[in-house]
């Protein structure tokens, strides 16, 4: 019985090692450029911080590389939240007084000039272009039809670590929900996007090294669990299927 223990415990060290450094055997022979590339990166990314938000013009608005439109979109997003959460204004409400303040101006400012002799204000015309439009419902569809295939999976029953950390996620969801509004939840994100890029690219070497050392954690404490919890799970048909 004792031995019985001791190669259980054995073989859960030998699962926790090989989950953290996976197979060391061949990490001696390998070239100091192949190590270099192997550098812990948070999300395991392999390109730049840029690279991954895209590298265009979004991308230098969230990393600031223009920091006048950066800031510029940071102050309206504040603006429009302290508009309708502080203040409690209502967009239908703003939208009838905005137009209702610019066509004043428009038509006053037209028919003074009759009186002036002034050219009166060129007015452009606005009309929404059908190409891009299409092209915004076309990824739009794409990424529902993604989002629907995904949860399709995970309802499957084939992958238990992907169900609970979906789970965990709605959860976490619905627990922000409940303590603030829809458009405080946009603006918290509108602003981590705007800071959490930014401070990582500018600190990610001292970043990195701490999220390998948590990534190491629960990687340990995730081998645990899926001793003792997991493994007594009873496994989908579909699983029992492909074995």
């Amino acid at each position: 019985m004792a031995e019985h223990e001791e190669k259980k415990e054995e073989s859960l060290i030998e699962k926790i090692v090989d989950k953290i450094h996976g197979d060391s055997s061949d990490s001696e022979d390998e070239k100091p450029s192949e190590l270099k590339a192997k550098i812990f990166r948070l999300f395991g990314r392999e390109k730049p911080v840029h690279q991954v938000f895209g590298g265009g013009k979004h991308a230098d608005v969230l990393l600031w590389r223009n920091k006048k439109i950066s800031a510029g979109a940071l102050g309206v997003a504040t603006a429009i939240w302290i508009l309708f959460e502080l203040l409690e204004y209502h967009l239908l409400t703003l939208v009838c007084h905005g137009l209702i303040i610019t066509l004043a101006v428009l038509f006053l400012w037209s028919n003074a000039t009759t009186f002036i002799h002034k050219s009166p204000p060129h007015i452009p015309k606005v009309s929404i272009p059908e190409e891009p439009l299409l092209q915004f419902v076309s990824v739009l569809r794409l990424e529902i039809n993604r989002a629907a295939a995904v949860l399709r999976e995970i309802a499957s029953g084939r992958d238990l670590k992907k169900f609970l950390a979906v789970i965990a996620g709605f959860w976490i969801l619905s627990i922000v929900g409940s303590c603030c509004n829809f458009l405080t939840l946009f603006y918290i994100v509108f602003v981590l996007l705007h800071t959490v890029p930014v401070i990582y690219e500018k600190y990610e070497d001292k970043i990195d090294p701490l999220a390998e050392k948590a990534t190491i954690e629960f990687k340990k404490h995730y081998v645990v669990f899926e001793e003792k919890v997991l493994s007594k799970i009873p496994r989908g048909l579909l699983k029992n299927k492909k074995h």
